[in-house]
């Protein structure tokens, strides 16, 4: 996990984990924090033990880690925060010693993890969208009468 540990002290990281919290310090609704970055990381570990599918746990955390990178850009001028994640990552990666095959199974992850299309994909696309998805505590939310979200997306259980 040592990479991981890198990406968590990269300058560049770092600097958009701040412009995101900054973006969010008034949403009412779920933030895209660390809590929720691991919360993801580690869903996505046990649907990826389940699975079989044997990813490596640093790509697992990267993907998750960086899957919202991009979201202060979304609040800024409208860029679905996914692309600007697909941007913003792999200067992160690869400065935290990810080689180009792994930067872009990663930064695929990243751009797809919001496209319904691939829930159901047995690699790291398809548990990076699931374990976002399951992250979301919506039984315990003050605001889930008020969320946007379908009710069959919201969560009213514990899975993972």
């Amino acid at each position: 996990m040592d990479r991981v540990n890198k990406i968590l002290n990269h300058d560049l990281f770092i600097e958009h984990m701040k412009k995101n919290e900054a973006a969010e310090a008034e949403r009412s609704f779920c933030r895209h924090n660390m809590a929720h970055l691991l919360d993801v990381a580690r869903i996505a570990t046990i649907l990826d033990l389940e699975e079989g599918l044997a990813i490596p746990r640093d790509v697992v955390y990267a993907a998750a880690l960086l899957h919202d990178i991009g979201r202060h850009v979304q609040y800024e001028d409208g860029t679905p925060h996914e692309q600007a994640g697909v941007k913003i990552a792999p200067a992160i990666l690869r400065g935290c010693g990810y080689d180009d095959k792994e930067t872009d199974v990663i930064v695929t992850a990243i751009g797809l993890h919001r496209n319904a299309e691939i829930e159901k994909d047995h690699d790291l696309n398809g548990i990076l969208y699931r374990a976002d998805k399951a992250s979301r505590p919506c039984f315990a939310c003050r605001m889930e009468k008020n969320c946007d979200w379908k009710r069959k997306k919201k969560n009213f259980s514990i899975r993972y």
